[in-house]
């Protein structure tokens, strides 16, 4: 088993708020607005011990509604529809939090997800609060992780001083703009997920912002 983050606490599975890795400026607490998609989530657990087991379980109990949903939706793609997923980095595509290796491996029951939808057409998009400094290894790690990327959104200079649910969903905007139905946007944090522009949200576990 693998060893807990040293940060990591007692505490409450709710996954309700989280931080991002790198993120330069402290994001403002988001909250999803009347009408936006509903968010699948995990179920919550008793109070527990946050460990690696903990967490993929809880991975898995979310990535377990993304797929049949998912697969549905690719098979009812309409004619000439270019569909999307937009996926967070930190604790959603990558394991972040638990050990320190580089590259980071793949957070496994995302990328089943995503490599569904990729080999079936849908492109795969990442919005991170990263900054654009580390672009470059970023999209390195997600390579060697086994994702297919269409498309890497980091933040520059300017965006380190934004909301990071705005800049998000900036971002989402985006990739709407060239094109693209967002059927489903996947990450563990409100900031990734509120702000629409996603046909339907997946919201990973952070245990009352433990995670990044």
């Amino acid at each position: 088993m693998r060893s807990r983050h040293p940060l990591l606490r007692r505490v409450s599975v709710t996954a309700v708020s989280a931080t991002a890795l790198v993120a330069l400026a402290a994001p403002a607490e988001a909250t999803t607005p009347s009408g936006s998609p509903a968010v699948a989530t995990a179920a919550p657990a008793a109070a527990a011990d946050v460990d690696y087991d903990t967490w993929q379980r809880d991975c898995r109990a979310v990535m377990d509604q993304a797929l049949p949903y998912v697969k549905q939706r690719i098979a009812d793609t309409g004619p000439g529809e270019k569909q999307a997923i937009v996926l967070d980095i930190d604790n959603t595509a990558l394991e972040t939090d638990f050990g320190f290796s580089f590259p980071q491996p793949a957070n496994e029951p995302v990328l089943e997800v995503a490599r569904y939808a990729e080999e079936r057409g849908v492109d795969l998009f990442f919005v991170t609060a990263r900054p654009g400094i580390i672009h470059a290894p970023t999209e390195w790690n997600l390579d060697q992780a086994g994702y297919e990327s269409s498309g890497l959104y980091v933040r520059g200079f300017l965006d380190l001083f934004k909301n990071v649910a705005d800049y998000k969903t900036a971002q989402r905007v985006a990739i709407e703009r060239k094109g693209y139905t967002i059927i489903a946007n996947i990450g563990n944090s409100p900031t990734d997920l509120s702000g629409g522009h996603a046909e339907k949200t997946f919201k990973l576990p952070d245990y009352n912002g433990q995670l990044s």
